[in-house]
């Protein structure tokens, strides 16, 4: 079994998410599904069918989050330190062709959310930015081609 690095706050996601699954999405399903068989023939009850779609998906969601929660490695930032980047450390990044700035933080492939300027560990610029340094650069192929970055910051917190 494969251990999946993960942050505090990643792990506290998904916990939350997995009481939401249990305790408001199973009920309400089964409610709709009882509610569904009383309409009747339960070949052409279309409300049924889709109840049961529906709970399929909220039963394997259940399953795949309680996996990656046994699984998980919870890694405590405030331990880390150095100049180097590596899991959960906070880069920020110069783009050497147009010289625009951005900042983003290395979490687990689970918690990654490129709108909150997460990246995943495992995604290809997570991958090419571990084990470097502020001043070295970093070329990323991206779905618009090779892009280069330099990097001009790396702290944890």
């Amino acid at each position: 079994m494969e251990k999946v690095p993960m942050t505090s706050e990643g792990l506290r996601s998904l916990e939350e998410e997995l009481k939401q699954l249990k305790s408001v999405e199973r009920p309400a399903i089964i409610k709709s599904i009882a509610a569904a068989r009383e309409h009747g023939d339960l070949s052409e009850n279309a409300e049924y069918t889709a109840a049961r779609e529906r709970q399929g998906f909220i039963e394997g969601r259940i399953a795949e989050v309680e996996d990656i929660i046994s699984r998980a490695e919870v890694i405590d930032l405030s331990k880390l330190s150095g100049k180097t980047v590596k899991f959960g450390a906070t880069v920020r990044l110069a783009d050497e062709d147009t010289d625009e700035k951005v900042k983003y933080q290395i979490v687990g492939p689970y918690e990654a959310d490129l709108a909150r300027g997460r990246i995943s560990v495992t995604s290809p610029i997570g991958r090419a930015l571990i084990g470097k340094s502020v001043g070295d650069t970093v070329e990323v192929q991206t779905p618009r081609g090779a892009k280069s970055y330099e990097v001009v910051g790396v702290q944890f917190k």
